[in-house]
């Protein structure tokens, strides 16, 4: 069987940069900012990129490019490039592909420092935007202009985790000559991958369920060659470097990602059915419950339901805060994607910055709660967010 014809946990695997003069199974750490070599010819032509090779870290290292060779893999791109944190990739990208006089496209429902970019920085230079509201594709047209350059969504979405049906906004973005960028953190390449339903980039957080046991900062960017190639040229220049340290646990980590996934998934799924029983909860969120509004569209674009499940507290923030003080074995971080379960309040944490309107804008209320699921025993998960919610009461 050729290498092309193994299945994606393999390729993943058995995907790396050739071992050294020492032979060695796990690819060393390239701590090298620079790289020698043997004759000036040989560095003028690596310098112009007419002779593969590595000049400096800012620009690539080994164990960057492991990575971005199994981002690529699992996620069905041509191409890729790293970055120090999922928003220097999300800063790197609409910073490297727009110019003054360009107009951004975006679902209101985006993790808050994007919004950040869009509503504050990218007007300084002059680069305007335009929210679509809601899922439903019949709002969506009006948003594009003339001027238009790129469309940014995130599906499902943090933390309310709503869909947007990648398919139809890739055949309207493609029709207009725009660029549809999908943020991926939340779903990983395991649940979902926008380039097949015709994306151009993905961007991840590694941050988050990829690196998966909070040891790391970074970001990747992945999709098409020539886009690929702009924001690497970009990216060169303006430094917003991945550590090759950072890169080759995250490229480690990629190793047991369909195994993390599948029990992140199967563990979500059964807090979200056991709270949907509960009276106390107001409404519970998990794009695989059939109770969620876009049920049909999770069943479409995702593989599973991922590893996040949100609801709502009866009894608002303060309810919401007495039942984080109440957790006993789950931790209270704002982080997610780890193989502990994690429980975030986004309205007076990740998502403050935004006003009361944008919150709830982005289905963000008072007494939602997010869950990063994790790997711990169900059984041992269910029990503490349910002992949390009685004694919150």
């Amino acid at each position: 069987m050729s290498e092309n014809k193994h299945h994606l946990e393999t390729r993943i695997i058995r995907t790396r940069v050739p071992s050294s003069v020492h032979n060695e199974q796990v690819t060393p750490i390239y701590v090298s900012s620079g790289f020698n070599f043997e004759s000036a010819e040989m560095a003028r032509a690596v310098y112009a990129g007419e002779e593969p090779g590595y000049v400096y870290s800012r620009w690539k290292n080994p164990n960057n490019d492991e990575l971005i060779s199994r981002m690529c893999i699992l996620e069905g791109a041509e191409a890729g490039l790293t970055a120090a944190s999922g928003m220097a990739a999300m800063y790197t990208l609409l910073t490297g592909l727009l110019s003054s006089g360009d107009h951004v496209v975006a679902a209101r429902a985006l993790f808050s420092a994007t919004n950040q970019i869009i509503d504050n920085t990218l007007p300084r230079w002059g680069i305007s935007h335009s929210y679509f509201e809601g899922p439903e594709p019949e709002t969506w047209e009006a948003a594009f202009t003339p001027q238009t350059r790129l469309c940014i969504v995130e599906s499902p979405s943090n933390p309310a985790l709503s869909l947007v049906d990648i398919g139809r906004l890739a055949e309207l973005c493609r029709a207009r000559d725009v660029v549809l960028v999908v943020d991926n953190t939340f779903a990983t390449p395991i649940v979902q991958q926008p380039l097949a339903l015709g994306a151009h980039l993905v961007v991840h957080s590694t941050t988050k369920f990829l690196d998966g046991q909070g040891r790391t900062i970074g970001g990747v960017i992945v999709g098409e060659e020539p886009l690929i190639e702009e924001l690497f040229n970009f990216s060169r220049s303006t430094g917003p470097t991945l550590s090759s340290f950072n890169a080759w646990i995250l490229s480690l980590s990629l190793e047991l990602l369909p195994l993390r996934m599948e029990r992140h998934c199967a563990n979500a799924l059964a807090l979200a059915t056991r709270l949907q029983e509960r009276s106390d909860i107001a409404n519970v969120l998990y794009p695989y419950l059939p109770s969620h509004p876009q049920y049909a569209l999770a069943r479409k674009q995702m593989k599973a339901g991922g590893g996040i499940v949100t609801f709502e507290i009866a009894g608002g923030v303060e309810r919401g805060r007495r039942f984080l003080n109440a957790l006993q074995m789950c931790d209270i971080v704002t982080n997610l994607g780890d193989a502990r379960t994690i429980a975030t309040h986004p309205a007076s944490t990740t998502h403050s910055k935004l006003s009361e309107e944008q919150r709830l804008a982005a289905g963000i209320t008072a007494g939602l709660v997010r869950v990063s699921v994790g790997l711990e025993h169900v059984d041992d998960i269910i029990d503490d967010i349910e002992q949390a919610l009685d004694e919150s009461i």
